[in-house]
């Protein structure tokens, strides 16, 4: 009889790791753990977002390059330690703003004091990247939560993981279609270039003695390419230097960016590659064609993408600090 009873103690124990190793994401999470989350997180990023405009563009970008990689795990906020080069020090990731990392900071911080050792640094910078989206225009989307937050950053994982400016549009389709998502999910997710900027440096072998018959590649605007060349002169003594994603309304989350590309005012070389391809073409030219399509395409994509490769129950942990492995 104690040997059955042992047994039930054992399986019952197994059962229980077994299904907290891998819970499903809800949309209450935190409606009793910490049920002011929602409201903390609000009022976090519209007071960074009103002193730093550019937060938002960062903030979307930062969630981009922590969950394409390895998933939506809070990784890429982990800072490099002596022993080990974290993922935000990956060469792609050194150009992340420091506006993006201290919202979510910021964010924790508050969430720290209102419920201790609850709300994951994960789920932090998936609402925070959608409250921020929406706080400039964008179209709001569900993100539900339950993440914990992955306990490995690495940034030798992070080497053709992610797009480049330079990347042509076959490597950016495989990359996406590695993580299972559709070419035009993938249009979709480039339209966040839509708000943000780009640093000199990531096109300036476009603009500058690009050719012998060129001094800029012919996919640029004659008129546009002048200007970037004279906004970017001296890139190379300030690597500071940038300009806009969309230079009609770089602050506002809309449709602008497909409209520009056929005009041949993209910034990037990838820009260009989207109207270009036979395969993106289609859905860039839909979309500079139809804002709501666009935006109902854009929060499915991310709906998808914010669950992608999750860590949920013991599979991760909440960190104290976002910056930090416990």
């Amino acid at each position: 009889m104690e040997i059955l009873k042992l047994l039930f103690i054992l399986l019952s124990t197994a059962s229980f790791y077994s299904l907290s190793e891998s819970l499903p994401l809800t949309a209450n999470y935190y409606q009793k753990s910490c049920p002011r989350f929602s409201q903390i997180i609000q009022d976090t990023v519209t007071n960074k977002q009103i002193t730093s405009p550019s937060t938002a563009a960062g903030t979307l970008r930062l969630f981009l390059h922590d969950c394409l990689p390895n998933g939506c795990d809070g990784s890429v906020l982990i800072s490099s330690t002596p022993f080990n080069k974290a993922e935000r020090d990956a060469d792609i990731n050194l150009s992340l703003p420091g506006d993006a990392f201290d919202v979510i900071v910021r964010a924790k911080t508050a969430l720290e004091l209102a419920c201790p050792n609850t709300v994951s640094c994960a789920d932090i910078l998936a609402v925070a990247t959608r409250d921020l989206v929406t706080m400039v225009g964008g179209p709001y989307y569900n993100v539900l939560l339950g993440r914990r937050d992955g306990r490995v950053s690495k940034a030798s994982t992070i080497p053709g993981s992610l797009p480049k400016a330079t990347s042509p549009i076959p490597q950016i389709i495989d990359i996406f279609k590695a993580r299972g998502f559709t070419v035009q999910e993938m249009v979709a997710l480039c339209g966040a270039h839509t708000i943000g900027f780009s640093h000199c440096k990531e096109f300036s072998s476009q603009i500058y003695n690009y050719s012998k018959s060129s001094s800029y590649d012919t996919q640029y605007n004659p008129r546009f390419a002048q200007g970037l060349q004279k906004a970017c002169s001296g890139y190379d003594k300030n690597p500071t230097l940038s300009v806009f994603n969309d230079i009609m309304t770089p602050n506002k989350f809309d449709n602008s960016y497909f409209q520009n590309l056929p005009k041949g005012l993209g910034i990037l070389k990838s820009d260009h590659g989207l109207y270009n391809d036979w395969r993106t073409r289609p859905f860039v030219e839909a979309y500079a064609a139809d804002e709501k399509k666009f935006f109902n395409d854009f929060a499915r994509a991310m709906e998808k993408l914010s669950n992608y490769k999750v860590v949920t129950g013991n599979q991760g942990e909440i960190r104290h600090k976002c910056d930090a492995i416990n």
